[in-house]
Parts: structure tokens; C-alpha cells; sequence
């Protein structure tokens, strides 16, 4: 893989994840923090051209910690511009700007928080010029506690439908 490509994959990854994620972080009276445990993550993605649509659930292992440093490392993304604004009862929405290797991505989310236990998202992202054939994409994830995480999990651990855990410190 070339570097440029590396690039693009890494800024249209993070561009995405942060319109969906960055109305978690950083608005002075911002979403309550998510209750620690293991969460049940479902989605929908939905890239054009062509409405190719993929399904996924995973499991996250989450904490505090965790969660400030995810958003940390959103707010710190290089190239990358993102405005956050409390909607209100509980509803919060995010605009992004990112500029990597020649290429913008210009983002917008809105979520949902139901108290600590529950987060409805939904997210678009559009690439100029096209990334890999791909205009824009939409994402739509609900996300659910459902207890506490088992031994084998760490924060930040993934664990798929399939039962490969996905090790977030590796």
C-alpha cells in the first residue's frame, strides 16, 4: 500500500469516526459518560455510489479512560476541523472538515443519548474527489449496555459476532 492511500484510508477512517464520535467529547455541558461495561454496538453502513449497504454488530469493552482517549485522539486528528453543538434532551450533533493527501472529507452526525445506557447515531460523510470509487457514506449505529465485560476483555477490546476479540492495545 502507498503511503498516499495509507493516508486516505487513515483520514477517511477517522473522518468518519469522528463526525460519529465527536458529539461524545468536548461540549462544556456535554453527553453524560457512558456507563462502564460492555456494549452492544449495531449498525448499518451505506456507501455510494451504487447504495452498497453492510450490516455489523460488535461488542466493546468500555471505560472512562477508554472513552476520554478516544476522545482525545479524535479532537487531535491533524487536518481536521470539527464544531459540536448540544441540541437539546440529550441530542447533540457535530460538522467536520478534514483535508489529508489532496483529498476532503466533509462530515456531519447527530446523536442521541437515552441517560448512560444508550446511543442512537447517525452520521454522513462525503469525499472529494471520490476515495477508492466512494463519493459519500452513511452510518447509523445504536449502541446498548448490556453488563459487565467479561475477564478476557479489556477496555477498548472488540469482540465480534464470529468470537474473535480484537485486542485494542495491540
Amino acid at each position: 500500500m502507498s503511503c498516499r492511500s495509507h493516508i486516505l484510508r487513515a483520514a477517511s477512517l477517522w473522518a468518519g469516526v469522528a463526525a460519529l464520535l465527536a458529539v461524545t467529547a468536548g461540549c462544556a455541558s456535554g453527553p453524560p459518560k457512558l456507563k462502564e461495561g460492555l456494549w452492544e454496538i449495531r449498525g448499518q453502513r451505506m456507501e455510494n455510489p451504487g447504495n452498497k449497504r453492510s450490516d455489523f454488530t460488535y461488542k466493546l469493552c468500555r471505560d472512562h479512560a477508554f472513552d476520554r482517549a478516544s476522545d482525545a485522539a479524535l479532537r487531535d486528528v491533524k487536518g481536521c476541523s470539527t464544531a459540536l453543538k448540544k441540541q437539546g434532551d440529550g441530542k447533540f450533533s457535530s460538522a467536520s472538515t478534514c483535508r489529508a493527501a489532496g483529498m476532503t472529507i466533509v462530515s456531519t452526525a447527530t446523536s442521541s443519548f437515552k441517560g448512560n445506557e444508550s446511543i442512537h447515531a447517525d452520521s454522513h460523510a462525503a469525499y472529494t474527489p471520490a476515495f477508492d470509487g466512494k463519493t459519500d457514506e452513511t452510518l447509523t449505529e445504536d449502541q446498548q449496555y448490556i453488563g459487565k465485560c467479561p475477564a478476557a476483555m479489556k477496555p477498548g477490546d472488540r469482540l465480534n459476532p464470529d468470537g474473535i476479540l480484537w485486542r485494542h492495545d495491540r
